[in-house]
């Protein structure tokens, strides 16, 4: 067992995406043995651009507020708020919010793409 503070973990860059960080808080280097868990933060303006993966995604927004595109739906989440995107389908998210958008995302190892 551990037990660290989120902030404790440094917020990495994406590469090509402003505006985007992301902790890998738990994971395949931590020793977990099914999945990755964690946190996004989106600036104001900042956007995640139409992607797919072959697994899934359950997300559960933080702090403030954003919009969420899955397949041919789309709609406005805020805190509180949970998602299952399903493995194969193209998402996005997007902050059209003026505060951060902090959401925690759970994927299957698999997603753990650190070296």
């Amino acid at each position: 067992m551990f037990i660290c503070h989120y902030t404790e973990v440094p917020a990495e860059k994406i590469e090509g995406i402003s505006g985007v960080t992301v902790r890998w808080l738990i994971g395949k280097k931590e020793g977990a043995p099914n999945f990755s868990f964690r946190i996004f933060e989106m600036e104001p303006g900042a956007v995640i651009p139409l992607h797919n993966h072959d697994w899934e995604h359950e997300v559960f927004v933080l702090a403030g507020q954003g919009t969420v595109k899955v397949a041919d739906e789309e709609a406005l989440v805020k805190e509180g708020d949970f998602i299952f995107i399903p493995p194969g389908v193209e998402h996005q998210f997007i902050n059209g919010g003026d505060e951060v958008f902090r959401f925690i995302c759970i994927i299957p190892l698999k997603g753990d793409t650190r070296p």
